[in-house]
C-alpha cells in the first residue's frame, strides 16, 4: 500500500472491509459495493458537489453501499484504487485525467471491478473494464460565443479559463468561431488564471477585462469563476457565462448562462450503466444529445438581469436553440482545434 495509512482510509470508506467480508455473489446480488474516487475538493458549489448529490442519489436508490473517498494526496491514488479492488467493488468512479496512470496500473489486477474515469482521454490500449468518458464541451462553448457576440455592445468579449489544456483551448477555439459566424470582426480575449481553486487571481483578471470594454465573458475555471462574477457584479452591464449552475445565485444580475458540463447527470449515467448487464470499457463521448453537455439560460438573470442586457439575451436565445438543433442533427459542424491561434 506504499505507506497507506490504511486505518485512516477504511474510516474514510467505513464498511469496505465488512463488506469484502460478505459472499461476493451475495453481495453482488443484494447489495453491490460502489465508489467515488474524487481527486479535486468538494463544497464550492463546483462539479465534485455534483458528482456526490448524484452518487448518494443513486447509491440510495439502487440499495449499494455507497462510499466517498477525497483522494488528496497523488501518492494514494493508486493504493485507494487496489484497497477497493481487494473489497470487491462492483463500479468505482475516478476523475480526471490524474486517474490515468493509476487505473492503468491496477484495473487489469481486478477484473470483476468496472472502472469509470469521468473526463479521460482514451486508453491505448484499451483495458476492458475501463470506460473513460470525454465531454464534447466545446460544442456549448460556441454556443456561447454565439450568445456573446449577439449581447456584446463593444465588440469586445473575453475567455478566463483555468489553465491551458487543451480540451480548454478547443473551447476557446469553439467560442470564437461561435462569435465570429454572428459578428466577423469580433474580437476576444483570453487569459488563464493558472489554477481551477483561485477566486483572487479570476477577479484580478476579470477586472482588467472588464475594465478595457470587454462586456461578456466565458468563465472556465470552477472555483475561480467566482472571483469573476465578483468582477462582473462591479462593473453594471457586464455578463458572465459560467460553468455550473450554482453560480446563477452569485451574479442575478450578471450571470445570464452557462456552458453546461453536468458531471452529475454524467455520474449517474455512467454508474448506471455499469451496474447493468452489457457494459463494455473503452470510450464514452458525451455531447449535446445526453443531457451532459448544453448552453443553459439562467432564470435568475432573465428575472433579474438589467432590461437592456435582458432584452439582447431573450433575443438571442431562439437563433441559439436553432443552432444547437442544427449542431446535434450533425447538420452544422463545429471546428474542434485543441491548439490556440
Amino acid at each position: 500500500m506504499r505507506g497507506l495509512n490504511r486505518a485512516a482510509l477504511l474510516g474514510g470508506i467505513a464498511g469496505a472491509a465488512a463488506a469484502a467480508a460478505l459472499p461476493r455473489a451475495s453481495r453482488a446480488a443484494d447489495r453491490p459495493l460502489i465508489a467515488l474516487v474524487h481527486t479535486q475538493a468538494a463544497g464550492d458549489n463546483g462539479v465534485v458537489d455534483g458528482m456526490i448529490v448524484s452518487f448518494r442519489r443513486l447509491a440510495a436508490e439502487r440499495t449499494c453501499i455507497g462510499r466517498i473517498v477525497y483522494a488528496s494526496d497523488p501518492a494514494n491514488y493508486q493504493p485507494i484504487l487496489e484497497l477497493l479492488g481487494e473489497a470487491g467493488a462492483a463500479v468505482v468512479i475516478t476523475t480526471f485525467e490524474e486517474m490515468t496512470q493509476p487505473l492503468q496500473a491496477v484495473a487489469p489486477e481486478f477484473p470483476a471491478t468496472r472502472f469509470v474515469q469521468l473526463y479521460g482521454d482514451p486508453m491505448v490500449p484499451a483495458i476492458a473494464n475501463v470506460r473513460t468518458v470525454s465531454y464534447d464541451t466545446y460544442l456549448a462553448s460556441y454556443l456561447s460565443g454565439m450568445c456573446g457576440a449577439m449581447m456584446s455592445a463593444s465588440n469586445r468579449i473575453g475567455y478566463i479559463g483555468g489553465t491551458n489544456l487543451p480540451t480548454l483551448d478547443a473551447n476557446v477555439n469553439a467560442m470564437i468561431a461561435g462569435a465570429r459566424s454572428v459578428r466577423a470582426t469580433m474580437n476576444v480575449s483570453t487569459t488563464w488564471v493558472g489554477s481551477f481553486q483561485d477566486p483572487g487571481k479570476a477577479l484580478e483578471i476579470a477586472n482588467q477585462m472588464f475594465g478595457s470594454d470587454v462586456d461578456y465573458v466565458q468563465a472556465e475555471a470552477a472555483a475561480s469563476d467566482q472571483g469573476t462574477i465578483q468582477a462582473a457584479n462591479a462593473h453594471p452591464g457586464r455578463i458572465v457565462c459560467a460553468g455550473e449552475r450554482p453560480m446563477f445565485a452569485l451574479g442575478p444580475a450578471s450571470v445570464a448562462g452557462m456552458t453546461q458540463c453536468d458531471f452529475g447527470v454524467s455520474l449517474y449515467g455512467q454508474t448506471t450503466a455499469a451496474l447493468g448487464t452489457g457494459w463494455t470499457g473503452g470510450h464514452y463521448r458525451s455531447g449535446l444529445s445526453d443531457g451532459v453537455v448544453d448552453f443553459v439560460p439562467s432564470p435568475i438573470f432573465l428575472a433579474h438581469g438589467p432590461p437592456a442586457e435582458v432584452a439582447r439575451f431573450r433575443a438571442a436565445l431562439p437563433v441559439i436553440a436553432a443552432t444547437r438543433a442544427r449542431i446535434a442533427a450533425g447538420s452544422l459542424k463545429v471546428p474542434f482545434k485543441t491548439m490556440l491561434g
